[in-house]
């Protein structure tokens, strides 16, 4: 095998199903599916699929690396919980990536990266020098404050609008998502404050227990 780390990266935090093997800055093989449904059955076949692609096994790989969201509240807990038991078994580190902060890696100066939160709302962050500001979910309405002194490059979700509004750039992102997780992870995998991955979540979920109590059971 490579001397070089083997990194699995993988996200379901939105309507796909990515992962992507990366040694050293070497993409050995990826793949990605759009689907709104499905990706707990999908992800693990498809995370073989791409080690047998590249000749790899699962006690080849040196990191895991995950998306977190924010995003879709089930697909994020389906990667999530599978980098943590991967992580566990095979005594590896897994790394938890941001979906905000992969979509403008690689990119330099000031970046403000969206995605879409739906009901015309929108998760919003600002990477200042390499130093990010805290996610928000807000509207167009309620951007947070974007330093427009350095022409900010925009990339996500209504980049164009936003751009607008900061005097700034739309691009696109620069890695495909799921190599950007893979290749953050690897920056971070030695870290020796590494926490387990844990979902991000701006907003709670759509579909919550119910308030009212319980029916009282009778002997």
């Amino acid at each position: 095998m490579p001397s070089d780390p083997l990194i699995l990266g993988f996200d379901t935090s939105a309507a796909h199903c990515a992962a992507v093997l990366l040694c050293g800055d070497t993409v050995l093989a990826d793949a990605h599916e759009e689907m709104t449904k499905g990706q707990a059955e999908r992800l693990i076949p498809m995370l073989e699929q791409v080690l047998t692609q590249a000749g790899a096994g699962w006690g080849d790989l040196a990191a895991l690396g995950v998306g977190i969201g924010p995003g879709n509240f089930t697909g994020v807990r389906i990667s999530v919980s599978a980098a943590r038991g991967l992580a566990l078994g095979l005594g590896i580190p897994a790394v938890g990536v941001s979906a905000l902060e992969a979509q403008v890696f690689g990119l330099p100066g000031v970046t403000v990266s969206s995605l879409d939160a739906r009901r015309d709302a929108l998760y919003v962050q600002v990477f200042e020098m390499g130093a990010p500001h805290f996610p928000v979910l807000c509207d167009m309405a309620s951007l947070p404050p974007i330093p427009a002194r350095a022409a900010p490059s925009c990339i996500g979700h209504m980049n164009q609008e936003i751009a607008a509004r900061c005097a700034g750039h739309a691009k696109a992102a620069a890695l495909p998502m799921a190599e950007a997780i893979a290749r953050i992870a690897g920056q971070r995998m030695h870290n020796d404050t590494l926490k387990r991955p844990a979902p991000l979540y701006l907003r709670g979920a759509d579909a919550a227990p119910p308030r009212a109590a319980p029916p009282v059971i009778l002997s």
